[in-house]
C-alpha cells in the first residue's frame, strides 16, 4: 500500500490485500495490471512474498529458527516431514537443505536460460529483472508476469515456452520426487525400478495429465483461441496450456475466448493440481491417482488399489478421499457466496454464462492456478474478499487436511457394523 510500491495512483487496502494473497498463496490472480500498477518496489514485493509463498512460510519459518541457533520443535519437525517426505526417516536439517539448494539451483538455470530470451528488444537491466521474475515466478507456480498478456507475445518463441514449462513441471513434482531423481537417477542404472511407489505414481500421473491434456485442448481449440498460429505452434500452445492449467496460470491464448468445454477440462486440471511437498496447489496428482485406482481396483473385484507392484495403504486412500471431499465443499461454498455477491439475484436470463465465469474463478483460487477469463478486476470488493479467503484456504487447506490426517490415533472402541443400501 505504501505510496513507493505504485506507479500512479494508491490501489486501495482491497486491492493490495488481495495482491498480496495471490503473491504468498502462489496464486496468480489479479486485480490490478502487475507490470503497470506496481513500480520496481512493487513487483520486488510481490516477488518476495512469491518466494516465500512458494518455499511455505512453514519450512522458511523453521530454516529461521535454525539459523539462529534454535532447534524447532517436536511439532514442527513433523510437519516439515509430512510436508516434504512420505516418511520422517531423513533429519530436518537435510530437507531444508536439499529444499534450497534444490530451489536455488533450478530457478538459477531459469534465469540463466530466460536471460537470452529476454534479451532481444531488451537492455542487459530489463532483461535481468524479467529473467528474475518470471523464472521465481514459474518455479513457485505463481504465474505473476509483468507483461499484461502474460507470455501472448512470446508464444512462437519455442525456448521461452520449453524453458517455462520445465520450471513449472520442476516446482510442480514435489521435492521428495526432485530428492530421488538426484540420488538414483545421476549415480545408479536403472533407477525407475528402484524409486518409491510415490515417486513413480508422481511421475506417471503428470506424464498422463500433461500429454492428455493437451491432447485434447488442442482437439477443442484446433479451430477456435489456436487457429491463427502456425500448426507447431499450435502444439506448443496446447502443451504449454495443458502445463500451465494445473500449477501455474501463465496462458499463451486468450482464456477467455475459449471453448466451453475447454474451460471445463481446464478446471478439471486445476482442481488436481500439482503434487504433494511442491510449490502447486489443488488436490495433488497423488490423491486424484489414488482415487482414479481405487474405482479401478473396485472394478476388478481388489480390495485396494494395486500398481508398480505395490498396493496403496489403507490410510493413504482415506487421506485422499478425506482431501478431495473437503476440497470439493469449499468449491461449493465458495462459489454459493460468489453467486450471491455478484449477481444479486439475478434471473438466469441476466446472468447468463457468468456462473460458468465464476466458478472458473474459484477453482483458479482454490487451486491456486491464477487463470481467469477476466472477471477478476471486476468483482465487489466483498467479492474479492472472499476469493483471497479461498486462495488462503486452497494453499493451506489440502496441506493441513493432510498433516492432521497423518496423525494415527486408535480408537478404543468400534460400534457394530451394519450395511447400508449404496448405488
Amino acid at each position: 500500500m505504501l505510496p513507493v510500491a505504485s506507479t500512479h495512483e494508491h490501489i486501495g487496502f482491497v486491492n493490495a490485500l488481495f495482491t498480496s494473497t495471490s503473491a504468498v498463496c502462489v496464486t496468480g490472480l489479479t486485480v490490478v495490471d502487475t507490470g503497470n500498477a506496481f513500480s520496481l518496489f512493487g513487483q520486488a514485493v510481490i516477488l518476495m512474498l512469491i518466494q516465500v509463498g512458494g518455499l511455505g512460510i512453514m519450512t522458511m519459518s523453521t530454516l529461521f529458527l535454525m539459523l539462529a541457533g534454535r532447534r524447532p520443535g517436536l511439532t514442527g519437525q513433523i510437519l516439515v516431514q509430512d510436508t516434504f517426505t512420505h516418511s520422517r526417516e531423513r533429519r530436518i536439517s537435510g530437507i531444508l537443505k536439499d529444499v534450497v539448494l534444490f530451489t536455488c539451483a533450478i530457478e538459477g538455470l531459469g534465469i540463466v536460460l530466460l536471460f537470452f530470451c529476454f534479451l532481444p528488444g531488451n537492455n542487459v537491466q530489463r532483461s535481468l529483472f524479467l529473467a528474475i521474475f518470471h523464472s521465481i515466478s514459474a518455479f513457485c507456480n505463481a504465474g505473476f508476469s509483468v507483461f499484461s498478456d502474460s507470455f501472448v507475445s512470446y508464444r512462437g518463441n519455442w525456448v521461452l515456452n520449453l524453458v517455462v514449462c520445465f520450471l513449472i513441471v520442476a516446482g510442480g513434482l514435489g521435492f521428495l520426487v526432485l530428492f530421488e531423481l538426484k540420488q538414483k537417477f545421476f549415480f545408479q542404472h536403472s533407477t525407475l525400478s528402484r524409486l518409491s511407489l510415490h515417486s513413480k505414481l508422481v511421475l506417471s500421473t503428470t506424464a498422463i495429465l500433461i500429454l492428455t491434456g493437451a491432447l485434447l485442448i488442442l482437439g477443442m481449440e484446433w479451430k477456435n483461441t489456436l487457429e491463427p498460429l502456425s500448426i507447431p505452434n499450435r502444439f506448443l500452445g496446447a502443451l504449454f496450456q495443458s502445463i500451465t492449467a494445473r500449477t501455474t496460470g501463465f496462458n499463451t491464448v486468450a482464456i477467455g475466448n475459449m471453448a466451453n468445454e475447454t474451460l471445463f477440462l481446464i478446471m478439471l486440471l486445476m482442481f488436481i493440481g500439482a503434487s504433494p511437498g511442491s510449490c502447486g496447489g489443488g488436490v495433488k496428482t497423488t490423491s486424484f491417482a489414488t482415487l482414479v485406482m481405487l474405482g479401478v481396483s473396485r472394478f476388478r473385484g481388489q480390495d485396494r488399489p494395486q500398481l508398480f507392484k505395490r498396493s496403496i495403504s489403507a490410510a493413504s486412500i482415506g487421506k485422499a478421499v478425506s482431501v478431495i471431499m473437503l476440497s470439493a465443499m469449499v468449491i461449493c461454498i465458495g462459489i454459493m457466496l460468489l453467486l450471491m455477491t455478484e449477481l444479486g439475484g439475478a434471473g438466469h436470463p441476466e446472468s447468463r454464462g457468468k456462473f460458468l465465469e465464476l466458478l472458473f474463478e474459484v477453482v483458479s483460487a482454490f487451486g491456486t492456478v491464477g487463470l481467469s477469463t477476466g472477471i477478476t478486476a471486476g468483482l465487489s470488493v466483498i467479492g474479492k474478499v472472499i476469493v483471497s479467503g479461498i486462495m488462503f484456504v486452497g494453499r493451506l487447506g489440502p496441506l493441513v487436511v493432510g498433516v492432521a490426517l497423518s496423525r494415527d490415533t486408535i480408537s478404543r472402541y468400534y460400534y457394530a457394523e451394519e450395511n447400508i443400501m449404496v448405488g
